[in-house]
């Protein structure tokens, strides 16, 4: 971390918990538009330890990764709905390319992606194993999609159109 990067605020709970000898799970992404595919996984990611943390990508991350048009949901509405599930222990924003330098502080003992990942495409999968944390990968549950969301709002006829 470079000196004047401030720290990333890991909830004392979840330290503890690492502390203590407990797993704490990590997964990462934008998770605009939640859908049931989004809380499947994410029930998935935190069935593998005693603790989810999920890294939330910032609003200028996403866009950055999506187009100028995302996100649909603003970080912070997106950060509510998704801490708010019965799954997720804790969610902190990032705002880089990458989680690394999130997983370099939080130190979790697994760290999961989806299906549609592939570990050797993976940076952070490296990074993982620095510290010895394990990676998996969960399916992908197939029919849902924050795309395919997006492109069936705007194909309905009465729509509202960007300007």
């Amino acid at each position: 971390m470079l000196a004047d990067e401030p720290a990333y605020a890991i909830p004392p709970r979840i330290a503890g918990i690492r502390e203590a000898g407990g797993r704490v799970v990590f997964t990462n992404g934008c998770f605009d538009l939640l859908h049931p595919g989004h809380v499947s996984y994410l029930r998935a990611a935190r069935s593998l330890g005693d603790a989810l943390v999920v890294g939330l990508n910032s609003d200028a991350s996403v866009r950055k990764l999506k187009g100028p048009a995302r996100p649909v949901v603003s970080e912070r509405d997106r950060a509510i709905m998704i801490e708010a599930l019965e799954s997720v222990d804790a969610v902190v924003v990032f705002g880089e390319d990458t989680p690394i330098r999130l997983m370099r502080e939080l130190g979790p003992a697994v760290y999961v992606k989806g299906g549609d990942y592939r570990v050797e495409d993976l940076p952070e999968a490296e990074v993982a194993r620095e510290f010895g944390a394990e990676v998996r990968i969960i399916p992908f549950e197939t029919g849902y999609s924050t795309s395919a969301l997006i492109e069936k709002i705007k194909s309905m006829p009465d729509a509202p159109r960007p300007k």
